[in-house]
């Protein structure tokens, strides 16, 4: 570069810095970067924390697998921006490593510490490349990625409780503290579903990996912390640390064996525990006897999930958080939750949703998280009826209908696509639990209790490799065709029906009573069978018939009741729909006959 300097008009060479030379070096790189390029396939990690000081600091490998269609020379490695890369081996030999910030909220912190490894030769397609990691920092409580989109301070602590600390330690993975290595593209909270969609396809990447990790803290002397896991414990380990007659190094060593879509979350703790054979709840303090409540709720509803699902293949595992107010999380058969005082109702719908997880596994959200509240419901059901079963789906439903309403004024171009999902492809939550547990309900209504019940107990996570084919598993025990079905609510995301009575005509019928045409209608684009019912007067209530109905379409039914007709109803809420408001008509006045 030539400039025009002060020295009586002489050119002279300006030289960039070289530390502008790096930036823009590293930018480049960074833009070229395929950070999807790679899986990791195996976790081997040895952790040490410090509660007192928020401290924690790993080391270890992780075995790297060049899913692309390219050879790699270049590796990106992602950890909590709270900690620093400290090394990097491969075969023994330190390699070259460029660390950079990476805003993202995928982690508290909303930023990760990106580490650009090069590697000393090309990583062909479907190669591996074991490297040697250490690295350290601190882990405290931090809101950052809520409170920087406008969620209260106070609001944004109770979601994001994970810290390493002298009081209480619960850290969980990656959505929330990067604690072990990750390779993501950078998403905000403050696009819709980005980050969800991302940690989706981050999990389905990851789903057959291992993680193997040895846990360790180094305490008080006086202390007897318990280090928990969501993952199968390998043995426990310790001593005195060196040099220092006051301090104790507590370890625990895990194993998760697939990660699948779990998220690895551990905690440490001075907990007791109450065990049962289907269930082990882990408490602080003096809460033994709601802990005592926990493990009976969940022996209460246990039968109805064996009913539905078959035994247990797992023990339930329920970890006390200290902080009352955080927000509870689960993850597989393990749910992590401050223990109030106990609704028996309320605990008993939990733990019908930890039973479901720990009794069915499947590779789909759809139907592994859409079957555990389907579950709530079921147990809603057993506890006070189908009606309090309906209204506590029908309390889900309105983000449901935002949902499919943004879905269905979003452009179809490409980059809309994650607004609105089939369940088949959702990575929103939205979707795949609370749409997928009215999916599940209305099969049952379709097929009846035994033909699903048998379906789900022969249902085989492994055999689960194509889409179609839990269908073909309903509808075997079924006989029926569910193709339509299927079409509409699971392999398509069409959004809700909605549906009108806008006719209904009683006429006296020659063997008593009456039989009224209720004419249905549906403004919207999906195709649902729907319960169409008729209010008599007196004590006969009311008498339904199914009827299905097409999309932009109408359809007619006969009912014949026992009593005067007072009003035509279409849809007891079993079937989500957009509008609620137009569902009844009143009848005519009739003369009794």
């Amino acid at each position: 570069m030539r400039s025009r300097g002060s020295d009586g008009g002489r050119r002279h060479s300006v030289r960039v810095p070289a530390v502008i030379l790096a930036i823009l070096a590293l930018a480049a790189m960074s833009q070229a970067l395929d950070r999807e390029a790679f899986s990791f396939s195996n976790y081997d990690l040895r952790v040490e924390m410090q509660p007192a000081t928020h401290a924690f600091s790993a080391r270890g490998s992780i075995r790297a697998r060049n899913d692309s269609d390219a050879p790699q020379r270049s590796i990106v490695l992602q950890i909590s921006s709270s900690l620093h890369w400290d090394k990097v081996r491969v075969a023994g030999r330190a390699v070259q490593i460029v660390s950079q910030p990476y805003t993202s909220d995928l982690d508290h912190t909303g930023a990760l510490a990106e580490a650009i490894v090069t590697l000393p030769a090309d990583i062909a397609p479907g190669g591996q490349v074991d490297l040697e990691l250490e690295y350290s920092g601190t882990i405290s409580a931090d809101a950052t990625r809520l409170t920087r989109v406008g969620v209260p301070d106070a609001e944004a602590r109770r979601s994001d409780w994970d810290a390493v600390s002298a009081g209480f330690t619960a850290v969980r993975g990656a959505g929330y503290v990067a604690w072990y290595p990750v390779a993501m593209t950078a998403e905000s909270l403050s696009e819709g579903n980005a980050v969800f969609a991302e940690l989706a396809r981050w999990r389905e990447r990851e789903a057959h990996a291992r993680l193997h990790a040895q846990l360790c803290a180094v305490v008080n002397s006086e202390a007897t912390p318990s280090i928990l896991m969501n993952a199968r414990l390998l043995g426990l380990g310790g001593g005195r640390v060196d040099g220092a007659s006051d301090r104790m190094r507590k370890c625990a060593e895990f194993v998760l064996e697939p990660m699948g879509r779990g998220t690895p979350a551990f905690v440490l703790g001075s907990y007791q525990t109450v065990e049962r054979p289907i269930i082990r709840v882990s408490y602080l303090g003096q809460h033994g006897d709601t802990a005592g409540e926990y493990a009976q709720a969940a022996e209460k509803v246990e039968p109805l999930t064996q009913e539905w699902f078959g035994p247990p293949k797992e023990k339930v595992q329920v970890i006390e958080l200290a902080e009352a107010g955080a927000a509870p999380f689960e993850s597989g058969a393990t749910l992590f939750t401050p223990l109030r005082a106990v609704d028996s109702g309320r605990v008993q719908l939990e733990m019908a949703h930890q039973l479901t997880h720990a009794s069915m596994e499947s590779p789909r959200e759809w139907i592994y998280e859409g079957l555990a509240h389907f579950a709530q419901a079921l147990a809603m059901e057993r506890q006070a009826g189908r009606r309090a079963a309906l209204e506590y789906m029908r309390e889900r439903l309105g983000p449901l209908v935002a949902a499919e309403k943004m879905a269905s004024e979003a452009p179809s171009a490409p980059a809309n696509a994650a607004t609105g999902q089939s369940l088949i492809s959702s990575s929103d939550e939205i979707f795949y639990r609370t749409k997928a547990m009215y999916v599940w309900w209305m099969l049952r209504d379709l097929v009846g209790d035994a033909a699903l019940q048998a379906a789900l107990r022969s249902y085989q996570a492994a055999g689960d490799r194509e889409p179609s084919y839990v269908q073909r598993l309903i509808a075997a025990h079924a006989y029926r065709d569910l193709e339509w079905f299927f079409d509409d609510w699971v392999y398509r995301d069409r959004g809700l029906p909605d549906f009108q009575v806008s006719a209904a005509n009683p006429r006296a019928s020659l063997a008593g009573g009456y039989v009224v045409a209720v004419t249905v209608k549906n403004h919207g684009e999906t195709r649902a069978e729907v319960p169409v019912q008729v209010r008599v007067r007196g004590e006969s209530g009311e008498v339904a018939q199914r009827l299905l109905v097409p999309a932009r379409g109408e359809a007619a039914t006969r009912v014949s009741v026992p009593g005067v007709p007072l009003e035509a109803i279409v849809n007891d809420g079993s079937v989500p729909e957009s509008d609620l408001q137009n569902n009844s008509l009143k009848i005519p006045a009739v003369a009794d006959h």
